[in-house]
């Protein structure tokens, strides 16, 4: 029985630290960085940066998440949709989820040190401090526009991506960054909207919280026409082809009648239900990107 009680302890407390490390967002990075290593050579990419470069990127996410479970232990407390994470719930003490998250961090570097190059490990340093100390630790508790500001750490990793395979930067994969940073807006203010009353009992200044439901939705319609227009211009700089330009209006246009339909608020669970359609919008569409790319070798 005590053999069994401890197996259970060591599987919970297994489970707590992946937690921490956000894995479901871990992998929507990985797919855009992915994507971004595939389109930024027509030679392929050495598996050697395929496996340990995307390793070391969610290594240093995972790191940066688990920093965000830190310092937001005690506003997780207080919502519904966190309340039961490791640190709020106490079942891992912040000093141990600080070494965790240092420990992910130099692993990640280390690996994006050997196998990749120095530009793409300072790069995914940026992004984590972006993330974990600037937006984390600032301009979360600072700004309505927090989102907005900070959105530009969590639109890197297809940058991070191509700088893995080519060891420099060029105007494609800023466009790439560039589409997610739009996207980041509306998805968020949607689960803010969602959510508005658990971000105002826990004195996060979200849009809706401090400007109200309507002024946000009027934002995140305006965001998504953005994001619509920002969406085409793998297009018009030959970055990718017909196929893509099919898929990102169909995905886009799909993404504004959520905008709009949450905007004049004539369905329940709109918030919410734009919140998820906005997830698959950004894999179908990067998807859309590489198959495009591949369709474009071989004609």
């Amino acid at each position: 029985m005590a053999i069994l009680i401890g197996a259970r302890h060591s599987q919970a407390i297994w489970r707590d630290y992946l937690e921490l490390t956000k894995p479901k967002v871990v992998v929507l990075m990985l797919i855009t960085s992915l994507v971004g290593m595939f389109l930024a050579t027509r030679a392929g990419v050495p598996w050697t940066v395929l496996v340990f470069g995307n390793l070391g990127i969610a290594l240093c996410a995972g790191g940066a998440a688990a920093v965000n479970h830190v310092v937001d232990r005690r506003i997780d407390a207080v919502m519904a949709r966190t309340h039961k994470r490791p640190l709020a719930e106490g079942r891992v003490s912040p000093a141990a989820a600080l070494t965790f998250a240092l420990v992910l961090a130099l692993l990640g570097q280390a690996l994006l040190l050997a196998f990749t190059n120095p530009l793409t490990a300072w790069l995914t340093l940026a992004s984590l401090l972006g993330y974990a100390v600037v937006y984390t630790g600032f301009l979360k508790r600072a700004t309505p526009q927090n989102i907005v500001i900070g959105g530009l750490a969590g639109a890197a990793p297809p940058l991070l991506g191509w700088t893995a395979a080519t060891g420099h930067v060029s105007a494609e994969p800023l466009l790439l960054v560039l589409i997610i940073f739009a996207w980041t807006p509306p998805h968020f203010w949607a689960l803010a909207i969602h959510r508005k009353e658990e971000y105002a009992k826990a004195d996060i200044p979200m849009l809706p919280v401090t400007h109200g439901e309507h002024y946000t939705k009027i934002h995140i319609l305006l965001y998504t026409c953005a994001l619509l227009a920002v969406s085409l211009m793998p297009y018009v700089i030959h970055m990718s082809g017909l196929l893509y330009l099919i898929c990102a209006i169909g995905l886009g246009a799909r993404f504004l009648q959520w905008a709009v339909v949450l905007y004049r608020g004539t369905r329940p669970h709109a918030a919410i239900n734009t919140f998820k359609y906005s997830i698959y919008y950004l894999f179908l569409l990067f998807i859309a990107l590489l198959v495009d790319h591949y369709l474009l070798l071989n004609l």
